[in-house]
């Protein structure tokens, strides 16, 4: 038998924490002795394991969903909230390899000499051949983020915009859509640029395959916990 305290210790956690799993449904139900206290069993220790695990690969959110399922025995909602984190790896995959292709065409291209100073929409439109209407319709989908003249309103695009509409340009001529091409600009954009995220990439995948591994290590606690849990 187990306190709180016992299992939390294992795991650097509070006490209280333990309580909070076990009253929020992510923990069976716990003994209780005749004055109230909680007593777990090595089946708590196991779930506790599973939890911690599923959390470092599928998000709190997701684990608290799983462990709960599994608890009121819906064995098929928690295998199908697996699937879902285990699509958005996949999604994040692909989004990655999206992004190295694109990047290194647009780093490795020679672009032709562009001023360092905002220019309109029809210019940018011109220059990839497209309409200005297009370039709006992707500004309403998030992919772009033109400026605004201060004066007039209209649209002006920085070279930063520039580099944004041509590699947005290049991507929906792959076939993707506008949402996942938002993904990509947005990722461009925190690292500051095309040239330095072609440099941070590696790191990108790397932390893609923490999350493969630890889903790895979740699926084997939780299935050792499936083996003891208590039937609801």
């Amino acid at each position: 038998m187990y306190r709180p305290v016992d299992l939390a210790r294992r795991h650097g956690l509070s006490a209280q924490a333990v309580r909070n799993y076990e009253r929020e449904g992510v923990l069976p139900p716990a003994e209780r002795t005749p004055s109230g206290y909680r007593r777990f069993t090595e089946v708590h220790v196991r779930a506790l394991n599973a939890f911690l695990a599923l959390v470092a690969g599928h998000g709190h959110a997701a684990g608290g969903d799983i462990m709960r399922a599994v608890n009121r025995g819906e064995i098929d909602t928690a295998l199908r909230r697996i699937d879902q984190s285990h699509a958005l790896l996949q999604r994040d995959r692909a989004t990655l390899d999206t992004v190295e292709a694109a990047v290194a065409t647009l780093v490795g291209a020679e672009p032709p000499a562009r001023s360092s100073s905002a220019v309109p929409i029809s210019v940018v439109a011109h220059r990839l051949g497209l309409r200005p209407a297009t370039l709006r319709k992707w500004e309403a989908a998030d992919v772009l983020r033109p400026q605004r003249d201060p004066v007039t309103r209209h649209r002006v695009y920085a070279p930063d915009d520039v580099r944004d509409a041509e590699l947005a340009h290049l991507l929906r001529r792959g076939g993707y859509r506008l949402d996942h091409i938002a993904t990509v600009l947005r990722r461009v954009r925190d690292a500051g640029g095309a040239e330095p995220l072609a440099g941070s990439l590696g790191q990108w995948r790397e932390r893609l395959t923490e999350r493969g591994r630890a889903m790895l290590t979740g699926a084997g606690r939780l299935a050792d916990y499936l083996d003891v849990r208590p039937q609801p």
